[in-house]
């Protein structure tokens, strides 16, 4: 058990408020503590508010504002303007639907209509579709609040090491040199066409496509190297055909890099990967944004299952994406000069991450 204080002393509300954060009871849970606990949850009705990912719950009166209810329970919310709705900080994700798990069945009128001083900061800075302001919104019903990592005043600290391995490189993704033959009014021909004919000759490569953004680029670095480039090439899969994926004018002795990235039931880490030598030059990690509907797949299964729009929190949705982009881009705000020269990513993860 965790925790402090003393049962005997506060009244039935205050220590259901204070035992309600704990984990779930366990065979070494006293009985004394099962007792007092079970009563104060009987008879009090006020909302239950649990909040994710700390796991904290308790019952407030209907009309508690989120923040309230946050900082009585220690939930890890921030807020610097003092409840007028001015700094955004205490931004929340309310949930809705049900939560077998919690054991409760969130309706969508929880939390109280926006009022104006919401409509106000939404119209002036815009809030993300779903939130709302911890100081504004009050308790109606029973609710599960999500804080976001922003809204947390001491940023979460994900670290899933990267284990040091003897490993053969050989990555899918390779440089080449090439000299490309110059345009002749005698042998019509495009720039693609001379270059992919130059990686055939020199490096017996198969036949190779190039999205947009390489062709924008091509006829500048190839007239910028001379008529010699490097390109990065993915040799194919199961699913893409060789490509050219990068280019650079001349002799390119620099760095190339990829990105491993582990979606893991709870966690998302990411590691930037030099291609050349193996070295792991970054690591970066948050929480797994599906952990608000419950630690465990099956967990996540059933909410899918039981509620209408139970996937828009699910693998492939906004919600999802944005936080392994928020990944990604905080490896490229601390290593810039490097991610510039990420040419390829792989993903893992559960079937149901």
């Amino acid at each position: 058990m965790r925790g402090k204080g003393k049962l005997h002393g506060p009244s039935y509300a205050a220590l259901h408020i204070h035992y309600d954060g704990y984990e779930p009871f366990t065979a070494a849970t006293p009985d004394y503590i099962r007792t007092k606990t079970t009563q104060a949850r009987i008879m009090t009705n006020d909302p239950l508010v649990i909040f994710t990912p700390s796991g904290k719950r308790g019952h407030f009166p209907p009309g508690t504002p989120v923040l309230t209810a946050a900082r009585q329970l220690g939930v890890d919310l921030d807020s610097v303007c003092g409840g007028r709705g001015i700094c955004s900080k205490c931004q929340i994700t309310p949930s809705y639907g049900e939560f077998p798990k919690h054991g409760v069945t969130v309706a969508e009128t929880a939390l109280s209509d926006w009022n104006a001083v919401e409509a106000r900061y939404d119209e002036k800075r815009g809030l993300k579709s779903g939130r709302r302001l911890g100081c504004q919104a009050t308790i109606q019903s029973d609710i599960v609040i999500d804080v976001p990592p922003e809204s947390q005043v001491h940023k979460q600290v994900v670290r899933k090491r990267a284990e040091a391995r003897e490993i053969v490189m050989n990555p899918s993704t390779r440089l080449y040199y090439v000299e490309v033959a110059e345009p002749d009014m005698h042998d019509p021909s495009g720039d693609l066409e001379r270059l992919v004919t130059a990686l055939k000759r020199d490096w017996h490569l198969p036949d190779l496509e190039a999205d947009l953004g390489v062709l924008k680029k091509l006829q500048a670095n190839l007239r910028k190297g001379e008529w010699k480039v490097t390109v990065a090439v993915h040799l194919g899969d199961a699913v893409f055909s060789p490509r050219i994926i990068e280019i650079w004018p001349g002799f390119y002795e620099g760095t190339i890099y990829g990105l491993a990235v582990d979606l893991g039931s709870t966690t998302i880490a990411a590691h930037l990967c030099d291609l050349r030598s193996g070295e792991v030059v970054a690591s970066s990690g948050i929480m797994n944004p599906q952990i608000r509907f419950g630690e465990d797949l099956m967990s996540r299964v059933s909410y899918g299952m039981m509620n209408p729009t139970g996937s828009d929190g699910m693998p492939f949705s906004s919600k999802s994406r944005q936080r392994r982009k928020s990944t990604a881009t905080s490896l490229s705000t601390r290593f810039s000069s490097a991610t510039r020269s990420c040419i390829t990513c792989f993903w893992a993860s559960t079937p149901m991450s």
